[in-house]
């Protein structure tokens, strides 16, 4: 039976690998090696973090005990603290020592041990941290990419014991292939940055803070809108990992619009400058031209369409155009016929609602910020009209975590 089991185990794993391989967000993948390392050693809760200079910052916790505790479709509080990297704390041992540690019970650690488990979380959250696993995530050079915790794991019928030397080796398998997965994002995401970096170049509106918080609220989004449709958990990893990435590029095409125009200080344009302005959801969508991934088709759905009306009223734009109809040189986007409804594709429609958020909220060179509250009872009284109901609806299922978002990412100082 034992041997059955372990077999399994590491069939599994197989299974994983190769889908791991293809995630190409970051936080999506590191979201994902969490869910399967606790599911491959039956663990009730653990955590990832990853380097930040000298601190550790947590990219995802998950805690199941918790989670049964919640309505079906919510998730647990999200989630944004960093500390140094020091021996005194679990996670900042293993990442200085660069080895696995296994711990049998966080209460009954010995005082001759240089680190300690902090019980105030347990306390305040009424919940009993006991077998933890501990592990590195370093790459072939030996360089920290993050680190593993996973906690509490559970034999069949649900009593947390220790992870024994057959967990040990699956986690330690597992996790080389996680790195692997992570190097191959890693890249991915560096690419991206230098994209969007060069928008932020051409339009200080663009900063990463929004950049981060409209990606972040449009997953967030996503997987409300995803559960209150039933949708297969296998369409859920792929479409979210493209969104994750896609939503980011929602605004690239500024880089091609005129310096005059985007560095005005106040947004009355002329007629005619409000046209090129428009502009930039066709120079985005052609910067995916030709698609060649499903990542290509969706940064371009999202760029081409995030400011269409779900009512297909006069002020949405660009409508039912052809890529090919549309000049770099000239500028102007033609006149077409509104796009409307559930034409416009789903990923532009939540980017939409996560976009309009954040730029009401956050203070522009033409504008002061609005409350939260004005903001999203802004979106709430255009559901219908310029914004699709059922994402709108999705939006404000999420509202605790869109604000944890908000401060997760807040605005850098103006100079």
């Amino acid at each position: 039976m034992a041997e059955k089991k372990h077999e399994d185990r590491l069939q599994r794993i197989i299974e994983i690998e190769r889908e791991l391989g293809e995630i190409q967000d970051v936080d999506v993948l590191l979201e994902r090696i969490l869910t399967e390392t606790r599911k491959i050693v039956n663990a009730d809760a653990g955590s990832i973090y990853v380097v930040e200079g000298d601190k550790l910052k947590i990219k995802c916790g998950h805690n199941d005990t918790f989670l049964k505790e919640l309505a079906p479709g919510e998730k647990l509080p999200y989630t944004s603290f960093s500390f140094p990297i020091n021996e005194k704390q679990i996670c900042g041992y293993v990442a200085l020592s660069g080895k696995p540690l296994n711990i049998k019970d966080c209460y009954r650690i010995s005082e001759s041990k240089p680190y300690k488990f902090n019980k105030n979380t347990d306390i305040t959250t009424d919940y009993r941290t006991k077998s933890m696993y501990t592990i590195p995530l370093k790459m072939a050079n030996g360089n920290l990419l993050g680190i593993l915790q996973i906690i509490n794991a559970k034999d069949e019928n649900g009593k947390i014991i220790a992870f024994d030397q057959d967990a040990e080796m699956l986690i330690a398998h597992f996790a080389s292939s996680a790195v692997q997965a992570l190097q191959h994002a890693y890249l991915t995401a560096n690419m991206v940055k230098r994209m969007l970096k060069m928008a932020e170049f051409r339009d200080p509106k663009e900063t990463y803070p929004h950049i981060e918080r409209v990606s972040s609220y449009s997953l967030e989004i996503y997987d409300r809108w995803a559960f209150n449709h039933n949708i297969p958990e296998a369409e859920i990893h792929r479409y979210r990992d493209n969104l994750k990435i896609a939503a980011k590029f929602h605004d690239v095409g500024k880089v091609g619009i005129s310096d005059v125009i985007l560095k005005k200080a106040f947004p009355r344009f002329t007629d005619e400058e409000r046209n090129i302005m428009k502009g930039h959801t066709c120079i985005g969508a052609q910067l995916f031209e030709p698609p060649e991934s499903l990542l290509d088709i969706m940064s371009q759905e999202v760029a081409l369409h995030h400011h269409d009306r779900w009512d297909g009223g006069a002020s949405g734009y660009p409508g039912r155009i052809s890529l090919s109809d549309f000049s770099v040189k000239d500028g102007i986007v033609p006149i077409t016929e509104p796009l409307s409804g559930k034409d416009i594709p789903l990923s532009a429609r939540i980017v939409a609602v996560a976009d309009v958020f954040d730029a009401l909220s956050h203070k522009r060179c033409y504008k002061e910020a609005w409350t939260i509250e004005d903001a999203f009872t802004e979106i709430m009284n255009n559901s219908g009209t310029q914004f699709d109901p059922e994402v709108v609806l999705a939006f404000m299922q999420v509202k605790d975590r869109i604000c944890s978002i908000q401060m997760a990412f807040p605005d850098e100082p103006e100079d």
